[in-house]
């Protein structure tokens, strides 16, 4: 088995699961299993991957099937990050046959769109291979999955750009505009923020590039740039601040914007756009 390369903090996995549970058990908990099998069936099963892809989301799975019933073994197969082949095997399950099957659909979700978004970020990365671009994420994500999207976005290769509005300074189009510049905004947003805080502006032309390296800031994100400006923003920039690429990035496009020179290539369709990846649980009942 593959070690591995990230973790999620436990509380974090606990409370998200949880919660999944709750959803789905309502209130009267799997009606379906407790109609259908002997409150004493064990069973055997295992996850499997149906397509390739890369794995996200091992930890989640785990703790559904742990907070269903502690006497069901979980045993990973491979780690988040690895990659998988069509009918390569994820997990490895028995116990209570019950609760297995009551927690499956909660474990598959969290697997299945995880290792959806670690497989698409992979792609991008992998399109950029060569060029000194990283692929990073954005805030366009799952409400109350940001977290374990990000992390997906790791698993994949990927990069984390800020968590929320509270790790960075990002300052966008519509603060440029209320703060009367680029100029002004990117010194108010120097002159307040703590010595650890980077200040990023959004500008979607050359002489707001300038205004923003001239005050100060210590990435520019390059707006709908196409890639003979990005090219020509690089060159301007000569190292001062850190360059990022933003807007309607797909990989038709990726590669033309890695090959300008840019430091970062953001992409919100990394996570909210990502398809899940098919992974399935099949299960065997034991003989008794």
């Amino acid at each position: 088995m593959t070690q591995a390369l990230f973790a999620l903090p436990p509380p974090l996995v606990e409370e998200a699961v949880r919660r999944a549970l709750l959803e789905d058990l309502g209130r009267a908990g799997d009606i379906t299993s407790a109609a259908t099998i002997p409150a004493d069936a064990t069973a055997t099963a295992v996850i499997a991957a149906r397509r390739p892809g890369i794995l996200a989301g091992i930890d989640l799975a785990a703790s559904a099937f742990r907070q269903m019933h502690p006497a069901i073994d979980f045993a990973p197969a491979t780690a988040d990050g690895s990659p998988l082949e069509p009918g390569a095997v994820v997990a490895r399950l028995a116990g209570p046959a019950r609760p297995l099957l009551s927690a499956e659909r909660v474990a598959l979700n969290f697997l299945c769109h995880l290792s959806g978004v670690a497989t698409l970020t992979r792609r991008y990365v992998e399109a950029v291979a060569g060029t000194n671009a990283r692929i990073t994420c954005t805030r366009k994500t799952t409400p109350g999955l940001r977290a374990f999207e990000k992390y997906a976005v790791r698993c994949g290769g990927g990069y984390n750009h800020r968590f929320g509005l509270d790790d960075a300074i990002l300052i966008k189009d519509n603060h440029v505009a209320v703060a009367g510049g680029v100029a002004g905004a990117v010194r108010r947003a120097k002159a307040f923020a703590g010595h650890l805080v980077k200040v990023e502006v959004e500008v979607d032309s050359l002489d707001q590039l300038r205004e923003a390296l001239d005050a100060g800031a210590d990435v520019v994100l390059l707006d709908n740039m196409s890639p003979s400006m990005l090219r020509q923003a690089v060159s301007i920039a000569a190292g001062r601040a850190v360059l990022e690429a933003s807007g309607g990035i797909a990989l038709e496009t990726v590669v033309a914007v890695a090959a300008t020179g840019v430091d970062y290539i953001s992409s919100g369709a990394i996570t909210h756009s990502a398809p899940a990846l098919d992974l399935g649980l099949d299960v065997s009942v034991d003989a008794g």
